[in-house]
């Protein structure tokens, strides 16, 4: 399943949504990986074809380097996550003061030139005046009487202008004022029309608790992996044993092991006249492959002795969510997927339903993104309800959620 989708780089937007957070992001950073890949690749062919033709390849100069944290990490700072940070209203409220401040100040200056021009045109002709007039009365009226009537008329130009800027500065609080108000209202009708801003909010919330789910989810793997793999490992050679030991039937199934996910260079193998595809799987192509290339067993208990409880055929996710609504948490069902070829499996929790893929490759059983094999479906479910589902979620399988009474979904698949 993991390979059909890396090989067609798409994934259809319904069998997206059956899938839980921490599969979503292991998908996407295995998309990541092989589109890697493939430049690499490319690359690598081109670099080859110009050495067979002589051409030596320019080596470029740009390159990009990252801010890193002291955990040699990327450093990211995301506005609003500080406690110091500024809200979206106060810096909205901030912005429309500055506007409204610079938009006063310029119609202040405007104002304040042309009354400045227009004291300049007074005050020069009344200079123009008293120097005429004492031309004609220099004879009759001393320089003190001259001097007296110049710091007369500086007074009063100083005391005009004086009033003149208290004038202007008053203007300009109100229309600062004015404007902000303006603004102020204009931005309140524009919250109160768009009504996909709180949606945009919602999902920029969810873009960081997905963000800082991922940070963790990075930082748990390698640890994770250790761990489950070596319980994994012992668990499988146990059981082993015992079959060995007290089984009459055949030999027993390969043991489950860890493997590294990266299937960059893994062939993706289909059996001949089985075309796999993401979109077009219909219910009667799916029972073929359930038909032709899955086994009895891997529905089977661990003694192998009917067809377990939890296991059931083609069902929706709705008809699955029907089934486990009547149980408590922890209830849990393994159908198979009416979309792509491969299983669900069906889980409840405490407050919602939670759908996992479990990829089949190779004849071996895995949840998607996970990094433990199984030879059964069977394995997978005793595995589960000891360990957690998820490294985060602490999702364990506690009762099985059977049939309707009187009803057997999978008959289609076993006549």
């Amino acid at each position: 399943m993991l390979q059909q989708i890396l090989n067609d780089m798409y994934i259809e937007p319904d069998l997206l949504a059956e899938l839980s957070e921490e599969q979503k992001q292991v998908l996407f950073f295995k998309m990541r990986e092989e589109q890697v890949r493939r430049w690499k690749e490319r690359e690598a062919k081109l670099e080859k074809q110009e050495a067979g033709k002589g051409k030596t390849k320019k080596v470029s100069k740009k390159t990009v380097s990252w801010m890193k944290s002291s955990d040699n990490d990327v450093w990211v700072w995301v506005m609003g996550e500080h406690p110091d940070d500024k809200t979206y209203d106060q810096i909205c409220d901030e912005i429309m003061a500055e506007r409204a401040a610079l938009q006063a100040q310029k119609e202040a200056d405007e104002l304040r030139a042309k009354k400045e021009a227009e004291l300049e045109k007074r005050f020069s002709g009344l200079y123009l005046e008293q120097e005429e007039a004492a031309r004609k009365e220099e004879a009759r009226k001393a320089a003190a009487l001259e001097q007296s009537r110049q710091e007369e008329l500086k007074k009063r130009e100083a005391e005009e202008r004086r009033k003149a800027e208290e004038e202007l500065k008053r203007l300009e609080e109100e229309r600062a004022q004015q404007i902000y108000l303006d603004l102020k209202q204009v931005n309140h009708q524009k919250k109160g029309q768009d009504k996909e801003e709180k949606a945009w909010q919602d999902s920029l919330r969810k873009s960081k608790a997905a963000d800082q789910r991922r940070r963790s989810l990075a930082k748990q793997t390698i640890d994770d992996h250790r761990r489950r793999s070596v319980k994994a490992l012992e668990r499988g050679k146990v059981a082993a044993m015992m079959k060995n030991f007290g089984a009459k039937k055949s030999a027993p199934p390969p043991q489950p092991k860890p493997r590294n996910l990266t299937l960059a260079s893994e062939p993706i193998q289909q059996k001949p006249g089985m075309h796999r595809s993401l979109s077009t799987s219909s219910r009667e192509e799916i029972i073929r492959w359930f038909k032709e290339e899955q086994t009895l067993r891997v529905c089977l208990q661990q003694d192998e002795s009917r067809v377990a409880p939890w296991f059931h055929g083609i069902i929706t996710r709705e008809e699955a969510e029907d089934l486990l609504k009547s149980g408590s948490a922890g209830s849990f069902l393994v159908r198979v997927s009416e979309r792509i070829f491969g299983y669900v499996l069906s889980y409840r929790s405490q407050d919602e339903f939670k759908h996992f893929l479990i990829d089949v490759t190779d004849g071996c059983f895995m949840l998607l993104g996970d990094q433990i094999k199984f030879t059964s479906l069977g394995e997978l479910v005793v595995y589960h309800q000891e360990e957690p589902l998820t490294p985060s979620g602490g999702e364990r399988l506690v009762n099985a959620c059977g049939q309707k009474p009187g009803t057997v979904d999978y008959a289609d698949l076993f006549t």
